[in-house]
C-alpha cells in the first residue's frame, strides 16, 4: 500500500483510461477556480525543444525521433517503446523523475481552495501517493474505444492494446474513492460533479484547520 506524502495543499487524484473524458471533467473543475495540473500536459512540457528531456532522448533513438520543426515525434516515440520493455524502462527512468518534480512543484504553487491533479496512470505510477483523495472518470471498455478512435484516428487494436497496457477498469473502481459516471448527458454529469466539489471543498477545509 502506497504511504501517503504529506502536501502543502489538498490534492484530489484524477484518473480514468483513455476515452473516458477526463478533459472534459477537468475543464469542469476549472470553471468552479479550482487549480488543475495535468501530468499529460507536464510530460510534454518536459521534452519540449532545447529541454533536458528531448536532448536525452534524441541522443539515444536518433534525429528520426524528431519532427521537422525539432519537436518530438510521439507516434514514432510510441511504437518504439510500446512492445519494447527495455526501452519503455529506459524513457520511464529518465522522464518520470522530470515529471514528478514538476508535478509536485504545481500542486504546492496552487492557490485554490484545492487542487485537482490529472493523471491517466495515477495508481500505475503511484502518484496517488500525493493526493488526499481520488476521484474515477468511468466507462465502459467498448464506449472507450469508440470515443478513441473517433478522437485519435486510430485503430481498434491499437486501442485496446493500450487499454490492456492500463490498470483494468474492475481494480481501479476498487481502488478509487469516488466513481463519477461519465457514459451519459454532460449535464447530469456536472451536477454530480458540483455536489463532489462541495465535499472537497469541506475535506480539504478540514486539511487546513
Amino acid at each position: 500500500m502506497n504511504k501517503k506524502i504529506i502536501m502543502k495543499n489538498w490534492v484530489l487524484g484524477l484518473t480514468g483510461g483513455i476515452g473516458c473524458g477526463k478533459t472534459a471533467v477537468s475543464d469542469m473543475f476549472e470553471a468552479l477556480n479550482i487549480t488543475v495540473v495535468d501530468a499529460d500536459i507536464i510530460a510534454r512540457q518536459v521534452v519540449e525543444p532545447d529541454s533536458i528531456g528531448l536532448n536525452a532522448i534524441t541522443h539515444h533513438f536518433g534525429l528520426a525521433i524528431l519532427q521537422a520543426d525539432g519537436t518530438l515525434n510521439r507516434a514514432v516515440l510510441r511504437e518504439k517503446i510500446f512492445d519494447n520493455n527495455k526501452e519503455k524502462a529506459w524513457l520511464n527512468a529518465l522522464l518520470h523523475p522530470l515529471i514528478r518534480e514538476k508535478i509536485l512543484f504545481d500542486l504546492n504553487a496552487a492557490t485554490s481552495p484545492y487542487v485537482v491533479l490529472v493523471a491517466p496512470l495515477l495508481f500505475e505510477n503511484n502518484l496517488d501517493k500525493y493526493c488526499n483523495h481520488t476521484l474515477l472518470i468511468d466507462v465502459p471498455n467498448n464506449v472507450q474505444i469508440a470515443r478513441t478512435i473517433d478522437r485519435d484516428n486510430i485503430s481498434a487494436e491499437f486501442v485496446n492494446r493500450i487499454i490492456a497496457a492500463q490498470m483494468p477498469r474492475a481494480q481501479k473502481q476498487l481502488k478509487a474513492d469516488d466513481i463519477l459516471d461519465n457514459n451519459r448527458d454532460l449535464t447530469l454529469v456536472k451536477k454530480d460533479l458540483a455536489s463532489l466539489h462541495k465535499n472537497y471543498l469541506q475535506l480539504a477545509l478540514k486539511n487546513t484547520i
